[in-house]
């Protein structure tokens, strides 16, 4: 049978009757799940079983715990995630382009994919279509919960609250939302009022330099400094009048040119669009046209921002103001960066006590570090009281964008959370002489991971974003206190002194080390901070604290691998390799090192 699809809708429908969900960029699909086949049938009645083996494997794991609900038919959407919310919709394309068995088996050990389920059309060979939406999630609802499934079979839940959906839609850029009556059934009838997709468009102005009289389409264009540089194609959007208006005016001014008419740069639009993938807008619609806009503010330094979706609440200012000069970046290169990690590092930041390195006119300049709440804060910066001090605290997306607006360019954290005096983790900071020294880093990172290996501690390494290497522990809250952990860091960091004194120490007096590598395990105690996942750092080539795969954490690794330039593409091409980190927090276990400190 034909899927059932949402219609396109500008406005959120509201009413007890509506629920929303998360939409997701990806190959819509059906799993067709019995007892002897799993088939993947996309909404084309295209076979994709075979280039999802990862899905196919995840579902005969669980097979058992649900096998008398067999036959099924589950309804949803295969993704590359990039987090909770977001899909990475140029790496399904990739998956779908794969033929051969060794690529496609490559890519589902690498980055595999998810199925995301929303609806249930099938249930023990039973067909569900004439139920009611409600009841058919239910069914699938319990049918998860039986399963226990892994990551790669994933429920869609809906809510009631569509301003709290759509607010984390749009901090962590997914597609949009589907919004679905509840009392609707499926069905692929074309006409139908009972489920919308309202689409979370990023604006961008471009300026308008030919329009294609076979296709109807125009070239949107912006400026790279003085040259004009196509970003894509738009036809949709204008009402009839609008469109006719615009294609008599390159017919009447424009110079034809092959299958069409040519402008200068002048006539200005703003343009809906979902991203820019390769230079090129995706689903790009018009928006409106802006008449009193000048060519010449369509900058693509403009486009890399308002493509990264910035909140309205943030006025973004002095953007093209120089921060790094040595790396040729801008306070403009800083903002979308922030805005485009703000996913993946606002999570540890959340509920800890901030103090950052502000730099107003760039690394190279004046600094200064704060950690109490200025009186000019706006008040959706939180903040918290202790011992008579007030600090502040960064856990949304405004607050992230406000402190880099106002130069922040470090973020450090403490250990544990502003409500409690124990640590939610433990940290080694394995700092070389130099940079030329980081190999030291790379062999005593090593070392220290199998230490932790054989006391059943899984651990987490990042660049310090300087010259060294950091390796991050998370624990269950309230398991250790600090008290503890510096028994355990002090010990660990001897046995390794102990073992390579010509290579490894302990001294904090940084004369008496010579070519050594400093192990820190100082540096981890009740409020002292470490540089947060992912900040930059206050360095000529603006590196990051980046979080590196343990895989990486060898030969030919340096400290100056990971910037602000790249370090969003690698976690979109690669995973966050913190992705597992808070819930490895809460199950870590901690039987042995306890043994070690608890007399």
């Amino acid at each position: 049978m034909n899927i059932m699809k949402p219609n396109a809708s500008e406005q959120i429908p509201t009413g007890t009757e509506w629920v929303y969900e998360v939409k997701y960029d990806g190959f819509r699909c059906v799993l067709h799940w019995e007892k002897e086949t799993i088939r993947l049938i996309s909404r084309n009645d295209t076979d994709l079983t075979a280039n999802f083996p990862e899905i196919i494997m995840a579902c005969l794991a669980k097979q058992s715990s649900i096998e008398d609900s067999l036959p099924l038919r589950v309804d949803g959407e295969l993704v590359v995630l990039n987090n909770e919310y977001q899909a990475n919709f140029s790496w399904i394309q990739k998956r779908g382009r794969l033929k051969n068995k060794e690529p496609i088996e490559n890519a589902a050990a690498t980055r595999p994919a998810s199925f995301m389920a929303f609806d249930l059309l099938e249930y023990e060979g039973e067909s569900l279509v004439n139920e009611e939406f409600a009841e058919r999630k239910k069914k699938l609802a319990v049918i998860f919960d039986k399963g226990q499934f892994e990551s790669l079979l994933r429920y869609v839940p809906f809510t009631n609250d569509a301003d709290e959906l759509w607010a984390k839609v749009f901090d962590y850029k997914s597609e949009g939302i589907v919004a679905k009556r509840l009392n609707s059934v499926y069905g692929d009838k074309k006409k139908h009022n009972d489920w919308f997709k309202i689409k979370n468009w990023r604006k961008i102005n471009g300026f308008l330099t030919f329009y294609n009289t076979k296709n109807d389409y125009f070239t949107v264009c912006v400026f790279d400094h003085d040259e004009v540089l196509s970003i894509g194609k738009c036809k949709h959007g204008l009402d009839d009048e609008e469109s006719y208006t615009l294609k008599d005016l390159f017919r009447s001014n424009g110079a034809k040119e092959g299958d069409g008419f040519r402008l200068p740069p002048a006539i200005c639009a703003e343009i809906n669009t979902l991203d820019l993938f390769k230079s090129e807008l995706r689903e790009p619609e018009f928006n409106q046209i802006l008449p009193s806009m000048e060519a010449t503010d369509c900058t693509l330094n403009k486009l890399k921002l308002d493509i990264t979706l910035p909140p309205n609440i943030v006025e973004l200012t002095n953007t093209d103001k120089i921060f790094w000069p040595q790396a040729d970046m801008t306070k403009g290169d800083l903002l979308v960066y922030i805005r485009e990690i703000s996913p993946y590092m606002l999570p540890f930041l959340k509920d800890r006590r901030l103090t950052v390195i502000r730099c107003p006119d760039g690394v190279h300049k004046e600094y200064f570090f704060q950690k109490h709440l200025p009186d000019y804060a706006p008040s959706f910066i939180k903040s918290v009281f202790i011992e008579d001090e007030e600090f502040f605290i960064c856990d949304s997306l405004n607050s992230l964008l406000w402190f880099a607006n106002h130069g922040a360019v470090e973020f450090h954290i403490p250990f544990q959370s502003a409500d409690n005096d124990t640590p939610t983790e433990i940290a080694f900071d394995l700092d070389p002489p130099d940079r030329e020294a980081f190999p030291l880093a790379i062999k005593a990172a090593n070392i220290l991971k199998q230490l932790l290996d054989n006391l059943e501690l899984v651990s987490f390494v990042k660049t310090s974003g300087g010259k060294g290497l950091q390796i991050h522990i998370p624990i269950p809250n309230e398991s250790m206190t600090y008290d503890q952990t510096g028994v355990f860091t002090q010990a660990i960091a001897w046995t390794i002194e102990k073992e390579h004194p010509d290579l490894f120490t302990t001294e904090r007096l940084k004369k008496n080390r010579g070519d050594r590598l400093y192990i820190d395990y100082l540096q981890h105690g009740k409020d002292k901070t470490l540089i947060a996942p992912y900040s930059p750092r206050k360095r000529d080539d603006a590196t990051v604290s980046a979080p590196l795969f343990w895989e990486e954490v060898k030969e030919g690794l340096t400290p100056d691998s990971y910037t602000i330039a790249n370090v969003v593409e690698r976690v979109k091409r690669d995973g966050c390799p913190f992705d597992r980190y808070f819930e490895v927090g809460k199950t870590q276990v901690m039987d042995k090192i306890l043994g070690l400190v608890v007399r």
